[in-house]
């Protein structure tokens, strides 16, 4: 792996102030919505191939204002435009930062579950001679029990 192990803590302050900035971004987002599974299949998606497409399209509304009917709103959908755009670009922040969260926290939950299993390989040696640490070793090595699979029905249970 190209990374050396972890070493870093939080202490509640930063915590604390890393809370209040997802706060203030939320709050500076106030019109963010949550769509229902059924809501994102029904819209249309704009990725990287529809940008030209939207662009040229904004650009032909704002020069040709009369071709549209009074209804269409061009100053809504140049602001639709900007947010979207802005959306996108905030977008990728927020995903190198939430990769680089998930990475660490999977290679840091790998370095406390490879120093728990030197531990409990002791727990379990020592629990032959020292009192007290076999009810610490059968707690431990309930991870490791396999669940119990139901039995498969056969032609003769249908």
């Amino acid at each position: 792996m190209a990374y050396q192990n972890i070493t870093g803590s939080l202490t509640p302050a930063d915590i604390q102030e890393i809370k209040a900035a997802f706060a203030t971004i939320e709050a500076k987002l106030p019109f963010l919505v949550t769509l229902s599974v059924e809501e994102r299949r029904k819209l249309f998606k704009m990725g990287d191939k529809s940008l030209a497409f939207v662009n040229t399209s904004l650009t032909a509304a704002q020069s040709n204002r009369e071709i549209l009917p009074a209804s269409f709103d061009v100053d809504e959908f140049l602001r639709d435009y900007q947010l979207a755009a802005t959306l996108s670009e905030l977008l990728i922040g927020l995903r190198q930062l939430t990769e680089q969260v998930d990475d660490t926290l999977m290679a840091v939950g790998s370095e406390t579950m490879s120093s728990s299993l030197t531990v409990y390989d002791y727990v379990k040696t020592a629990a032959k001679k020292t009192p007290g640490l076999k009810t610490i070793a059968e707690q431990l090595g309930e991870r490791f029990k396999a669940i119990k699979s139901k039995p498969t029905k056969t032609a003769s249970d249908s």
